[in-house]
């Protein structure tokens, strides 16, 4: 007898859906699984008979074939367990369905009959829920993101047998009621705009990052606050939307990272790899592509400490995510997409003692070694940050005063309010914010007046800019308009964005 039963896996961080079509016919005992299966999915002939045998069902000794459709696409992970168990006992006359044309399976199957947890549950469920499923079964453990989506019945499973008595009727389980994705948006940060001392330029420069999106370049002297001011970065930027929450958890439950505690992640994310990261793991890959931090940075902040570490290739490699805000990983057995949109803060010293240009220290460098230290960044990857500023050593007299500088809450508020312009202006697209402007929308929102026409090409010309450089500034000056509540981009806002992008000393 033959049964179709429909399954879901994943391809990059979106689900697919999975026809588990099982055949069970005369012949000498034998479990075929065909359809381009990893090993992973080959085992679950084991785990599916022991599941059975082991739920008081018997196995059927013929030749059972399962064919996963379709057939061209590499399936990998083990939510197919539960499918394909259900596929055996219809086609095995061992369970009766009126109907399984609009219910998806999902989960690993343990040898004693259990139902375990499986990774990228979410875009799986998304994935049923746009193909029009009415009902989803997944395992109990992955619960908290069964209540993320609407418009499908999202069933948590504990065992094979429990959803056998669920489907003949004789013991039903409740849907999971539905939750509200954005309910608890305020979060207690343990550092705060207000502890940093000194740096006017650095804590503007960061406000129009946060309020905008943009990446920013810092350079300075070891122990000015690079690092301080970019870990509180987190704490001014604005609060996430319903979709950037939900594409954030999608991703971060592809890599089985959820909190256990929280069923979505609500809170930007922030991404600090050592500088000896390999640039398949700065970047993603592997046999079978996993994200890379610049995807688990996605609506967030990728925080680069002493770029000139990095490994150049790696550095390189960036290019792609910052202009397009996603990467694309390609491999013999398939290639994947994967979304980008980070804000990358860097921060660098100006040489390699650190003390090229410090009023009270000697930089102790020779000039060809500040050339090669400098080398290290290309002028291509350069050209990709919005801003690049130079930030100068905090004086005595500034670190004693006890007086506390503008706390990340006000800050907050101005980012949020420049924000929602943003939103409002980019509303039925897929862009959430000024840095994500692509060349027509810049030509659409980024009018100037002749006053400011004539400063940005006054600059442009003795600059020596590129045509990229000149759609950077335009971006920031826009954010930067946006902060003033200015619906116009003056000759004041163009030189703040010029300032801001060429203050790195060469």
């Amino acid at each position: 007898m033959f049964a179709n039963i429909y399954g879901e896996t994943t391809c990059g961080i979106e689900g697919v859906t999975i026809s588990v079509e099982v055949d069970v016919a005369n012949g000498l005992p034998a479990f075929d699984i065909v359809g381009l299966p990893t090993m992973s999915v080959r085992e679950a002939r084991e785990r599916v008979k022991s599941a059975l045998r082991n739920s008081d069902y018997p196995f059927p000794m013929t030749h059972i074939t399962v064919n996963l459709a379709p057939a061209d696409l590499k399936k990998d992970g083990s939510g197919l367990d539960l499918p394909i168990a259900i596929g055996v006992l219809v086609s095995a006359k061992l369970l009766k369905v009126e109907n399984t044309e609009d219910k998806v399976f999902i989960g690993e199957l343990s040898l004693d009959g259990g139902v375990r947890r499986v990774n990228g549950v979410l875009s799986m469920i998304i994935e049923a829920q746009r193909d029009g499923f009415k009902e989803i079964y997944i395992p109990l453990e992955n619960a908290p993101e069964g209540k993320l989506v609407k418009g499908i019945d999202v069933y948590p499973v504990t065992s094979l047998r429990e959803l056998v008595w669920h489907l003949e009727g004789s013991k039903k389980i409740s849907p999971l009621p539905k939750e509200n994705i954005l309910r608890n948006l305020e979060r207690a940060y343990n550092v705060d705009f207000s502890e940093v001392k000194g740096q006017p330029v650095a804590r503007r420069a960061l406000e129009i990052a946060a309020a905008g999106g943009h990446s920013i370049l810092m350079m300075g002297a070891p122990g000015c606050g690079k690092t301080m001011l970019a870990r509180r970065l987190v704490t001014i930027l604005p609060p996430v939307t319903e979709a950037e929450a939900l594409e954030i958890t999608k991703i971060y439950s592809i890599v089985n990272m959820l909190p256990t505690s929280e069923s979505v992640i609500v809170e930007r994310p922030f991404r600090s790899p050592h500088h000896s990261v390999s640039a398949s793991a700065l970047l993603g890959g592997g046999t079978y592509p996993r994200p890379g931090e610049v995807t688990l940075s996605h609506n967030g902040v990728l925080f680069l400490d002493e770029l000139p570490e990095f490994e150049r290739n790696a550095l390189e490699m960036l290019r792609q995510p910052l202009e397009d805000g996603e990467v694309s990983i390609s491999r013999v057995r398939g290639s994947v997409t994967f979304p980008s949109k980070f804000m990358m803060i860097a921060a660098q010293n100006p040489c390699p003692c650190g003390f090229l240009g410090d009023k009270s220290r000697r930089c102790v460098c020779k000039q060809k070694e500040i050339d090669n230290y400098r080398r290290k960044i290309s002028g291509p990857l350069l050209d990709r940050i919005d801003m690049q500023i130079n930030l100068t050593r905090v004086e005595f007299s500034e670190l004693k005063n006890k007086a506390p500088g503008e706390c990340s809450a006000d800050i907050r508020k101005r980012v949020v309010k420049a924000r929602n312009v943003q939103l409002e202006r980019f509303s039925g697209s897929n862009i959430y914010c000024n840095a994500q402007m692509t060349r027509r929308e810049v030509t659409k929102y980024c009018l100037l007046d002749e006053a400011a026409q004539n400063v940005l090409g006054k600059y442009f010309t003795a600059l020596h800019l590129s045509a990229r450089s000149h759609d950077r500034i335009l971006k920031v000056a826009r954010t930067i308009a946006d902060l003033s509540g200015s619906d116009r981009i003056t000759a004041t806002h163009i030189a703040e964005a010029i300032q801001l992008r060429t203050s790195v000393s060469g």
